[in-house]
């Protein structure tokens, strides 16, 4: 996945997302690569009170041709106008010095980037702190941290050869909490010491590792290092081998050294698989009588084809007057993994089931998450169900939660499940109640986007892969209607839940019911300035959005994400809508899921793969034996929340980098074919390319463009050439051939044909 960078509006400086907009330099400075202001603005620096003529400031920067020269002249006649220089007698200049202002300290999250210089984030505070390289103080990505800052005029920051508009600058004085400790690089080993160099690009130092501390780690392998002493004098922090990964580019050195990076596990220590080993699953007479008897009414589930562990089933019975009952059957965990076991404790740090291209990462061990917890067909399974009367429009009549125990009859894959849905295998088993299920689906579908659910769809891959792992093909994944079946009735059964639990009744007897703590799923509103730029940039393509009020914003939308469908610009739209939205997290709080269009939503239908579903269930259990949630449990439980979504998000990113490690490795043998591509992103320093065969996405240098000189036109999110007037902007189609591919820094290069 590509990261972009904006510090305003629609897309945050702090964003990981795909497209990629940076603030471009002026025209004179694209002239030469002799002649730009960062280079100038550096010499200053070093001499921030002497003066400098255009002569003297040329030759310090190698400037040696006349056309170089007079480029420096009006240079530093621009970098005047802006107050970063004042003339001190006609033609000559020095830098301004700005006052400083008294100075205050603040906490914030360090938000380091490639060039050493960083941002901090401030909770509250619409305004990042700038930070640069030489006040960092040994600071690292993430860390908290105290910052002195000076309070000073709106001025120009240098952030590399970049420059953006800051209000405050500050210096870290101290580190409070180091957000990590250990990394993962490549072994740089001489005779007399080591360093680990980093792979994550914000990690702008080395590791220095004495020859004591390797761990068996040998040049050029990869390895986890973990930093456990930063002398005050020392350039780079000391550390140690943890673990070695093993050489770059192998498949699964990669795919470790993906989920080491973002400090997620690789696997079950072996105490938790004996645990889990002897938990037991017999389901006995007891336990049956104490729920609903769901055993003899047909139920099935529908998932992936690679997928074992079945956490939905659907069962569906006629009932009286015509009507339907439909059961959304949910393993349940809660059953099986007590509150504070070590198999909880383990569970709520993961958080999440991780997957990966190759390998998927359980959140509980496999004899749980595989075959205990798992619906499997013609075994008996417990489960927490939402069991809902429907007439023939889909109309809720009536809804149970509650215990149930199934059996399920079949197990269907999505194309199963599609053919017997278009009418292609309709003299099999069971075929009509899945025909019954995709009409009320549909229904379904259509009343909720009617309530303002947006309809996002983003295009995604898979990969065919050899038996040493490697992708042989890449497959688009397509949402059929056999996927929105599933898709509308767990969204029906996690409403519902949510508004059982959170919509506040009134009772005769009792009056008023308190808001009881729960574990929503919530999606705040757009920002309405992201909105606007949003509306702006889609502006260029003919579309529009309506403004007016948060369902005509919806309405809106969807009518755009329609009109784009097969269009060139469909990928470019649809990433940036999504990236406009806020971010789905998980929170005590609720605020309506607005993405969905939905007051009340939480997550009750995975609690095989995640850990907020299974804090919902416990949840759900208390408040329908009419108990409380002591003041222990409540005092945790948003913190909890926060924790999931943090691990989510780190599970997302280990996910999108495994796609883009096998992206590049798909594409190594393929250098010099020709593709046709979308322009899928822009930054100053090159156009990100998507090639409409597979997906795979690359990067095409600025530096490559040799038929003009180029720069990036940040009002109209294209590169456009000086000379000629030619223009390349986001969704242009163009033809690309294959460079070079580097698999250890998983980039695919490409030229424009």
């Amino acid at each position: 996945m590509i990261v972009m960078f904006l510090n305003f509006g629609i897309f945050n400086l702090r964003s990981h997302i795909h497209l990629r907009f940076m603030p471009s330099r002026k025209n004179s400075s694209n002239k030469s690569d002799k002649v730009s202001i960062p280079k100038i603005h550096r010499v200053f620096n070093k001499y921030p009170k002497k003066s400098f003529n255009f002569k003297q400031i040329s030759r310090r920067i190698g400037a040696n041709n006349e056309a170089q020269k007079k480029l420096v002249a009006l240079a530093l006649t621009e970098m005047s106008k802006k107050k970063i220089l004042k003339e001190t007698k006609p033609g000559s200049f020095q830098l301004v010095q700005i006052r400083q202002a008294q100075s205050f300290a603040v906490q914030g999250i360090v938000d380091m980037t490639t060039t050493g210089a960083a941002y901090v984030v401030v909770a509250g505070s619409e305004t990042d702190i700038y930070i640069s390289a030489k006040n960092t103080s040994n600071a690292l990505h993430q860390d908290l941290v105290k910052v002195t800052v000076f309070d000073k005029p709106k001025r120009r920051n240098s952030r590399g050869d970049k420059y953006y508009e800051s209000k405050l600058e500050g210096e870290i004085v101290s580190i409070i909490e180091r957000k990590r400790t250990e990394f993962v690089g490549t072994l740089n080993i001489s005779k007399d010491f080591a360093f680990l160099i980093a792979d994550n690009p914000r990690m702008s130092v080395d590791i220095f590792i004495p020859l004591g501390k390797l761990n068996g780690g040998k040049n050029g392998q990869k390895a986890l290092a973990k930093m456990i002493d930063w002398p005050g004098t020392a350039a780079s922090p000391f550390g140690e081998v943890v673990k070695v990964l093993g050489e770059p580019g192998d498949n699964n050195t990669e795919m470790v050294s993906i989920l080491a990076e973002h400090a997620l596990p690789s696997s079950f220590p072996q105490a938790l698989e004996n645990v889990a080993g002897k938990i037991p699953v017999e389901i006995t007479d007891q336990i049956i009588s104490s729920r609903k008897d769901y055993r003899k009414v047909t139920t099935f589930t529908i998932d992936p084809a690679d997928a074992k562990d079945f956490d939905d089933a659907l069962s569906i019975q006629k009932v009286e007057g015509g009507n339907w009952e439909i059961g959304v059957h949910i393993a349940d965990v809660s059953h099986y993994v007590e509150k504070g076991s070590v198999i909880d404790k383990e569970a709520y740090d993961r958080a999440t089931s991780i997957y990966l291209v190759d390998r998927v990462i359980p959140m509980l061990p496999e004899k749980l998450s595989n075959q205990v917890c798992s619906l499997r067909p013609d075994e008996e399974k417990l489960c927490f169900a939402a069991i809902f009367k429907m007439d023939e429009k889909a109309q809720v009549l009536d809804k149970w939660f509650g215990r149930t125990v199934i059996r399920s009859n079949r197990r269907f894959t999505y194309s199963e499940a599609q053919q017997l849905i278009e009418g292609k295998n309709e003299d099999k088993p069971f075929a009509r109640e899945i025909k019954q299920l995709d009409q009320l689906a549909k229904i379904l579908r259509g009343r909720r986007f009617e309530g303002g659910s947006i309809a996002f769809e983003r295009a995604e891959v898979s990969f065919e892969l050899d038996k040493k792992g490697n992708p042989i093909a890449v497959i688009p994944k397509i949402m059929q209607d056999s996927n929105k079946l599933i898709e509308e009735f767990m969204l029906l059964a996690n409403r519902f839940v949510s508004e059982k639990i959170g919509k506040v009744g009134y009772a005769k007897d009792k009056g008023a019911r308190k808001v009881r703590p729960f574990v929503y799923r919530i999606h705040d509103s757009p920002d309405k300035d992201k909105l606007m730029l949003f509306s702006k940039f889609i502006g260029t393509f003919g579309y529009t959005i309506n403004l007016s009020a948060p369902k005509e914003i919806s309405k809106s939308l969807n009518k755009v994400l329609l009109a784009v469908k097969g269009k060139p610009e469909q990928n470019v739209i649809e990433t940036l809508a999504i990236r406009t939205m806020a971010k789905a997290e998980y929170s005590t709080k609720n605020v309506g899921h607005y993405g969905l269009g939905f007051q009340y939503y939480s997550h009750f239908t995975s609690p095989i793969r995640r850990y907020p579903d299974l804090m919902v269930h416990r949840l759900l259990e208390k408040y329908l034996a009419n108990e409380r949630v002591d003041q222990k449990e409540l005092n945790s439980l948003e913190e909890e929340c926060q924790h999931c979504s943090e691990q989510e998000r780190a599970a997302e990113q280990a996910e999108r980098d495994s796609i883009k490690f096998k992206q590049v490795q798909f594409m190594a043998d393929r250098v010099g074919n020709q593709y046709n591509g979308l322009i899928s992103g822009i930054a100053e320093f090159g156009l990100f390319v998507e090639l409409q065969e597979n997906k795979c996405e690359g990067l095409v240098r600025s530096r490559d463009l040799d038929d003009d000189n180029y720069y990036f036109d940040q009002n109209n999110y294209c590169f456009k050439g000086q000379r000629k007037g030619k223009k390349y902007m986001l969704g242009d189609n163009i033809v690309v051939v294959v460079n070079s591919v580097d698999l250890i820094k998983k980039q695919i290069n490409l030229l424009v044909v």
